[in-house]
């Protein structure tokens, strides 16, 4: 059973999501909080797998929340549902260490599966969300040059990897790009995580833009 917090300023959206995720046979919404100092002192008390978050909220925002959150452990994961795709804040959050990146606009079949893979501890971020917000956002972190040959420990064919999982691709793309099987790029991706130390593909994306290694603009 996934665990969940729900946080949002909104009550009548916090009833709406609790709605349809306590309907789920393998979910249940195990509190609420109308902004990110409520639901940290929430989670003191009250265990969860995962904390969908809203980023403008009052008192704490989303943003500030989410990376308190992450610093104190693996647990719970969390995933944003914001209404904007193109918020700075939104960038912010995945630097924070957010494991997924939604608009509120997503069809409820796709929360539900967001919400069941990052609590799997995997990342889920919209191919157009992921390349708005850096293409948008990330240039003013890039610190490396257009040629920078990347992370050292990274064998070629890991880095191809993580460039198009900067592009904002999922592995079955990237397979189909590569002409390998999903399951293999979920092996490398896997690799590129150990090796740069890196919790899943959201800190991936944000580390290839950070370190030089991809920039605005590119694929």
């Amino acid at each position: 059973m996934i665990r969940i917090v729900l946080v949002d300023d909104q009550h009548l959206v916090r009833a709406g999501f609790r709605m349809v995720l306590d309907y789920q046979d393998d979910m249940t919404v195990v509190g609420e909080a109308g902004d990110g100092a409520e639901a940290l002192r929430l989670l003191r008390t009250t265990p969860a797998d995962v904390v969908v978050m809203d980023l403008r909220m009052p008192v704490l925002d989303g943003v500030t929340a989410t990376r308190r959150i992450c610093a104190a452990g693996p647990l719970p994961r969390v995933l944003v549902l914001t209404t904007f795709d193109t918020d700075e804040e939104a960038f912010a959050a995945l630097q924070a260490g957010a494991s997924g990146f939604l608009l509120k606009s997503v069809p409820p079949d796709d929360l539900l599966s967001a919400i069941r893979v990052v609590a799997g501890g995997d990342a889920v971020v919209a191919p157009r969300v992921t390349r708005r917000l850096l293409e948008r956002f990330a240039g003013r972190l890039v610190a490396g040059g257009p040629d920078s040959a990347g992370p050292p420990d990274l064998t070629d064919r890991e880095r191809e990897v993580l460039l198009l999982v900067a592009q904002g691709l999922s592995n079955l793309e990237i397979g189909g790009r590569l002409q390998v099987a999903e399951a293999t790029v979920k092996t490398h991706v896997g690799r590129i995580l150990a090796k740069l130390g890196l919790r899943d593909r959201v800190q991936a994306v944000v580390f290839a833009y950070e370190s030089g290694l991809v920039r605005p603009g590119s694929g």
